[in-house]
């Protein structure tokens, strides 16, 4: 038993207040008291904090097999503790939940909620805003806007009808249900397994606009009602100016300290266990200077971990640490707190609940369509359309939280709050079971955002993914890359992957070289391709940007890395190195079919455009190629990817050290042939038809072939006159160019083409790219 003494009162010397509090029990075999050991606070919240979290597996165990997020398991477990179920039994309430402990349940789930906001600012990325195109823009304003016009107007209609005391309920559910809360979106994509898709990242994307945007709105407009309530201009402006500065100092600080903590770990380390520490004290502080400057005491939490760079070293760390014992520990409490509150079979104004669902339901269409014609409008499939929209419209902890504060605040009565977390649970599940039934699992990333070199403007950055295993690999890209013409009016953006073979570690690791880490070991492979990209970074300066990473993971998960990375960055491109390499004799001194996988998966699951290099150049051929122009050729069947491929030749052709050739075979009798792809063919070859007759260092020619043996005799011819031949990947199964050697391809990931200008009997220092353009998502 602790006994607190209040102090004297000021004129009363002789009175003391005195408060007994028993916080643990003096133990059983104690005679010096016989209470019961619920009495005493510690006991007691031991005995909640274990109810509520087993009740809340078990909960979770039975309702996920019916497709039930993990929410309704969390706020049940408090309802059936609660008032509305083992709350009405007499005693149990004083017994377990007397009044005076809930403070001890408030305070562990509000620090909760504040870590819980913290670490959703760290998996946010605010750069993802001006990165992401106008769709994504699109939709997060739109999102936002349409739900508060639409809320707005409602409210005011609304609020006539009603009591003077029910008026601020409505505004209250209003302002929650227009918000798009980043945290509920997130964990919703996660649950169902879809963040890494185009869907989700649209969804990210979208979401993270429309919750800045919201944020932003809420702030001023929140400084603006103080001034309408009566509160002084003086005060308002203390209160504004106060805010920006905490804001401010709050940036700054955190960025500042973040970067000094990233240049202090080594590459491929985790941040030591003091800075998780200090920021965690970090993050308690935030929200005690919020609190006083007039925030949400979550804001400064919110900011703080917008403020850490996401991914590794520092956010994935602060991730890993903290994720798994907020998320699965305190977060929960907040919602099982929140059940507790409820009585769903205590109703004492029907006519008003009628009111506010009504209300509910107008706001939730309302954000449905805000996102659905848009999204329809910018040509998304009509599935993925109604997924998004059902996304945004999700509810979760964020919203529950809000409205638990206004509730104890008492803006909202009982009844009010009982309604507006019914509708959460509701729009919750019924979001959740909707978007597990519609959208498409079988392709992972997938997309219908053309990321690819045709659909990208010559003036624009070309994004490329160049992966590595070797130190060959490098600098056979880089060969390719300066061909590729980099200039001012068409700059590129290389993301050069190693991928290292994960041996002695439990865990895959993905690391960002440009972060100003410490070195692990100068003399590593991967510090020797960071001086390999590094240097041509340097020689074409302002051309060229280059950002280095390395991959360790297992082999079998190495198109994951590759493709994740690619996603990330938008690339349109991904340069895949052959898994057999060539000494200066001809010979084959490298096969490895292990990497011959990595690329076929890569070919099957890629975000864009994907490009396998085989590479034959001779070390005393590259000497001289220097020296004189660079003779690219491009072998044109028709079909999606070889115009892929005269795109990127096409791009090559701008410089004047490339010599240009389309080959273009036309079938003897094709009376098969698809009429589109035809039209396609034609238009892209217009260009190439002009510029062949006004520029030297291009030319057309083409050339009639009955059968596939033909076809491979002119490829074969290729060899001689060219430093580098590119052809597609994929053709017509009934394509009579082919006949007769597509059945016999023994590297099917390159075609039938490919495969036979990738033979082990060639001997000359030729190399070859096999194009495939981006598989686009059409239903």
């Amino acid at each position: 038993m602790a006994t607190l003494n209040k102090g004297e009162l000021p004129g009363q010397n002789d009175e003391v207040c005195r408060v007994d509090v028993h916080l643990h029990s003096t133990g059983l075999w104690s005679a010096s008291e016989a209470r019961n050991f619920l009495s005493y606070a510690l006991p007691r919240l031991q005995l909640q904090l274990a109810l509520i979290f087993l009740l809340t597996q078990c909960l979770h165990f039975l309702f996920r097999r019916l497709y039930m997020p993990r929410l309704i398991s969390e706020v049940m477990a408090g309802v059936l503790l609660g008032k509305t179920f083992l709350g009405a039994i007499p005693h149990f309430s004083d017994m377990l939940f007397p009044e005076e402990a809930e403070i001890f349940i408030d305070l562990l789930s509000k620090i909760g909620f504040m870590f819980f906001m913290f670490l959703a600012g760290v998996k946010m990325d605010p750069s993802m805003v001006t990165k992401t195109g106008a769709k994504a823009w699109t939709l997060g304003i739109s999102a936002m806007l349409v739900p508060v016009s639409v809320g707005l107007m409602v409210s005011n209609m609304t609020e006539d009808k009603l009591p003077l005391y029910r008026r601020p309920a409505i505004s209250s559910a209003v302002s929650t249900l227009y918000l798009i809360p980043f945290p509920v979106i997130a964990t919703l994509l996660v649950d169902l397994k879809i963040m890494n898709t185009e869907l989700g990242r649209l969804a990210l994307a979208a979401t993270l606009v429309g919750d800045l945007l919201s944020t932003a709105a809420s702030f001023f407009v929140g400084n603006v009602r103080l001034k309408f309530l009566g509160w002084q201009s003086s005060m308002v402006a203390q209160i504004f100016v106060l805010s920006l500065a905490l804001i401010a100092i709050i940036i700054f600080c955190t960025r500042v300290a973040s970067l000094w903590i990233i240049k202090r770990t080594p590459e491929g380390k985790s941040v030591k266990g003091i800075y998780v520490a200090l920021i965690a004290c970090a993050v308690l502080a935030s929200a005690i200077l919020s609190d006083n400057v007039g925030l949400q005491y979550q804001f400064g939490p919110f900011l703080l971990g917008l403020s850490v760079p996401d991914g590794p070293p520092l956010g994935s760390t602060l991730v890993e640490r903290l994720d798994t014992f907020i998320s699965g520990l305190f977060a929960p409490l907040l919602m099982a707190y929140c059940g507790l509150e409820l009585n769903l079979f205590e109703v004492f104004d029907v006519g008003y609940l009628r009111t506010l669902w009504s209300v509910i339901s107008i706001e939730v269409l309302t954000k449905f369509a805000a996102v659905f014609v848009p999204a329809v409008l910018c040509r998304m499939p009509i599935r993925d359309a109604v997924a998004l929209s059902f996304i945004m419209m999700a509810q979760g902890i964020v919203e529950i939280a809000l409205y638990h504060n206004n509730f104890k605040n008492q803006t909202i009565d009982s009844d009010t709050f009982t309604a507006l977390v019914e509708s959460v649970l509701a729009i919750a599940t019924i979001s959740y079971v909707v978007v597990r039934l519609v959208h498409d699992y079988s392709r992972r990333y997938t997309g219908y955002q053309k990321r690819n070199i045709l659909h990208t403007a010559y003036n624009a950055e070309l994004r490329v993914l160049a992966c590595t295993h070797r130190q060959d690999d490098a600098l056979a890209a880089i060969k390719l890359l300066e061909t590729s013409n980099p200039a001012r009016e068409s700059p590129i953006a290389v993301y050069a992957l190693n991928l290292v073979e994960l041996v002695g570690r439990a865990t895959p690791l993905l690391i960002n070289h440009r972060l100003g880490q410490k070195v692990a070991s100068s003399g590593s492979r991967s510090q020797q391709m960071i001086e390999i990209f590094q240097s041509f970074e340097q020689q074409y300066s302002g051309l060229v940007s280059v950002q280095v990473f390395t991959a360790m993971s297992l082999q079998k998960f190495m198109h994951h890395d590759i493709c994740s990375l690619a996603f990330d960055k938008l690339a349109s491109l991904i340069i895949l190195p052959f898994h057999r390499k060539w000494n200066q004799n001809g010979k084959i001194v490298f096969d490895n079919n292990a990497l011959r996988n990595v690329n076929r998966q890569v070919l099957e699951t890629a975000p864009c455009s994907v490009a396998v290099l085989v590479d034959r150049r001779k070390i005393n051929h590259e000497s001289s190629a220097m020296q004189s122009p660079c003779h690219v050729g491009v072998l044109f069947l028709g079909g999606d990817d070889d115009r892929e491929a005269l795109a990127y030749g096409k791009r090559m052709a701008k410089s004047s050290g490339v010599h240009f050739t389309v080959v273009r075979l036309v079938a003897v009798d094709d009376r098969s042939e698809n009429q589109w792809d035809t039209v396609l063919d034609t238009e892209t070859l217009k260009d190439i038809k002009i510029l062949s007759s006004h520029q030297n260092n291009i030319a057309y020619r083409e050339e009639k072939v009955k059968d596939g043996p033909e076809a491979a005799l002119i490829a074969n011819a290729m060899e001689e006159a060219f430093d580098l031949i590119m052809v597609g990947r994929r053709h017509r199964d009934d394509s009579p160019l082919l006949s007769g050697i597509s059945q016999w391809s023994d590297l099917a990931e390159l075609g039938p083409l490919g495969d036979i200008l990738a033979s082990s009997d060639i001997k000359k220092p030729v190399s070859v790219l096999v194009v495939q353009q981006q598989v686009v998502k059409s239903k």
